[in-house]
């Protein structure tokens, strides 16, 4: 795990590359990795890699990056872990491949060179990366399938820059800060920028599953290997079995590769069944001195909302080492402004991970696993619920000419003048019956027509008009095979508010504390390894997960009510400025008024470095 960077003068008239520039890119992101730093300029000076090094793999000088073959042909910079590499090295080495050291990193050099682009289908990990072949004279950038690790790039039409962060590419001083309205709607509608925008106009992120290869003439069109819905719609109607057999053997066997690492790996423990069946599986597969990190907040002490005492049962039951942090409003507002700066682009989450991870850099862990994707995987959310309910029961009458528009109109005027509704449920009916729709209903934290409100009409207009959030929401369940209802949330919710916010938030905020998030649940062998949308939905596939481990998750856990993870950060918003208090537990770290905050603080103009 570390930040990569790297400038590629592809044209013959542009400027080589500015060593100044690729280091400051690469200081941007000492955070990432503060075990080692390289900077590489190749002959001739036209392509440069910068990189920073979190050691978890192969901790000796051989690990370090950028990384070369031996005949000096390829030369690559790489952010992220291959849980296979150990089977893909063996796979090589019987093909006459020779290795100097026992990374995974050479392991990718020696894939490509035996492959090529295609060798990315084989990887079963994390990664972003740029590779250059001297002798093709190409540049390879590629993402994982899921989009666990970030990669952005600008391309000015002479040059191509790359980073692990956005900020880092503004860093090297030569990238436009001119904002992008595509983004920053997009943040406003979802609480997180959708991919490929950011919130500068010369900024892109480089979709999850794509490569991109950059030859003499320029980057070409990012190649997807990898889709979600797709990769959902082909998994098997039927498997022998007990369907829960089927979910214990991928699970196992996710946590099994998920360990692979040269120095210890913790866990992030909640008192959900995600987290727990993670320890518990570690447990049970021989992990030893296991520490479990636990995340509390003093206005929850006492309160059902509190985590801690649940997790911490659950770690005497797996025997981990437990440690609780609780975090409070003083704590809170004295990071805000690291975490402002840290934060890669706005988002309404992330303040959770922020502080679990700090907790675990106190505690020495450069490596821990988090319960994230579960629930997209098997059904957690109300959306699974919510959304094709939504469709099935207001379609027929979103045929209807002019209607839902209509209503809208007469709702949002109620609503204005004291109607006690959510403004955004006067477009349940414009919006609930198409499934783009009514996921905007579930997930956005403002509706389209609201947007006036809190920005420029005119940036408004274009952002919404490039953005095109409905044809980009109905795309991620676009395929050429049927999606049941259960798969289509699941593509949604995996290829949206997963990618977009929870594994982006998981990424900056653990790296901001120089550590390693994995996540078993968020891996393509793993989703291709479990049954299909319509067995999951038939069976309570959260039971199922808590009896994976031996012994099973206990009965305080399986039978806790759901509530989510939960913040305090509306009533500490509140206090800050004086507003009234309001009785009860305010639960909206993703709420309006965290948002505007989020922007206005961090992100006005935008002018965040």
């Amino acid at each position: 795990m570390c930040g990569i960077a790297g400038i590629h003068a592809y044209l013959d008239v542009a400027p080589r590359v500015d060593r100044g520039e690729l280091a400051r890119m690469n200081e941007r992101m000492v955070s990432r990795g503060p075990d080692g730093s390289g900077l590489w300029l190749s002959e001739g000076g036209r392509t440069g890699f910068g990189h920073r090094r979190l050691a978890i793999i192969d901790l000796s000088e051989g690990g370090a990056q950028p990384m070369h073959t031996a005949d000096g042909r390829l030369t690559i910079t790489f952010n992220g872990e291959i849980y296979n590499y150990r089977e893909l090295r063996a796979e090589l080495q019987s093909r006459g491949r020779r290795f100097r050291s026992e990374s995974d990193t050479e392991v990718l050099l020696q894939l490509y060179a035996e492959y090529g682009a295609a060798m990315v289908s084989r990887l079963r990990g994390m990664f972003a990366f740029g590779l250059w072949d001297a002798d093709k004279r190409t540049l390879l950038l590629a993402r994982d399938p899921l989009g666990i690790k970030p990669l952005y790039w600008a391309d000015d039409g002479w040059t191509l820059r790359f980073a692990s962060q956005a900020k880092a590419l503004l860093a090297g001083g030569a990238v436009s800060r001119d904002p992008d309205p595509a983004g920053i709607v997009g943040f406003h509608l979802f609480g997180s920028v959708p991919e490929p925008f950011t919130v500068w106009r010369s900024i892109q992120s480089l979709p999850a599953g794509t490569t991109l290869t950059v030859d003499g003439t320029g980057p070409g069109i990012p190649q997807r290997y990898y889709d979600v819905a797709a990769a959902l719609a082909g998994r098997a109607e039927t498997v022998p079995g007990d369907p829960r057999t089927s979910i214990a053997a991928a699970v196992r066997d996710s946590v099994r590769h998920h360990l692979v690492a040269d120095v210890p790996v913790a866990v992030f423990l909640s008192a959900g069944i995600d987290s727990g069946a993670l320890l518990g599986t570690m447990s049970e597969l021989g992990a030893r001195d296991i520490t479990a990190v636990t995340l509390g907040f003093q206005e929850f002490e006492g309160l059902a909302l509190d985590e801690a005492p649940l997790a911490a049962e659950v770690a005497a039951r797996y025997g981990a080492r437990h440690i609780v942090q609780t975090v409070g409003r003083a704590e809170f507002e004295r990071d805000l402004p690291a975490l402002l700066d840290a934060m890669d682009l706005p988002t309404v989450d992330g303040i959770n991970t922020w502080f679990v991870a700090k907790a675990a850099r106190d505690a020495g862990i450069k490596v821990a696993l988090s319960g994230l994707g579960a629930d997209e995987c098997f059904g957690g959310y109300p959306s699974f619920t919510d959304v094709p309910r939504s469709v099935h029961w207001l379609r027929p009458v979103s045929w209807v000419p002019g209607l839902g528009a209509l209503v809208r109109h007469g709702l949002s005027g109620a609503i204005a003048a004291g109607l006690r509704l959510h403004p955004k449920a006067a477009g349940v009916l414009q919006y609930g019956g198409s499934w783009a729709g009514a996921y905007l209903l579930r997930r956005s934290v403002y509706m389209p027509w609201e947007l006036d409100e809190v920005l420029n009409p005119a940036l408004v207009e274009e952002g919404i008009r490039r953005l095109a959030p409905l044809s980009r929401i109905a795309a991620a369940i676009e395929t050429g095979h049927a999606l049941g209802d259960f798969d289509r949330v699941a593509a949604l919710e995996t290829s949206l508010y997963m990618r977009n916010q929870l594994l982006r938030d998981a990424d900056w905020a653990g790296m901001a504390h120089g550590v390693e998030i994995r996540v078993p649940f968020v891996d393509a062998f793993f989703l291709a390894a479990l049954p299909s949308g319509p067995v999951l939905a038939g069976l309570n596939a959260k039971d199922a997960i808590a009896e994976v481990p031996q012994p099973p998750l206990p009965d305080s856990v399986r039978h806790r009510r759901k509530t989510g993870f939960s913040t305090p950060v509306g009533r500490w918003l509140r206090e800050a400025s004086g507003a009234p208090q309001r009785s009860g537990i305010d639960l909206s770290a993703a709420s309006r008024a965290w948002a505007l905050e989020v922007w206005r603080t961090g992100w006005a103009g935008p002018a965040a470095a």
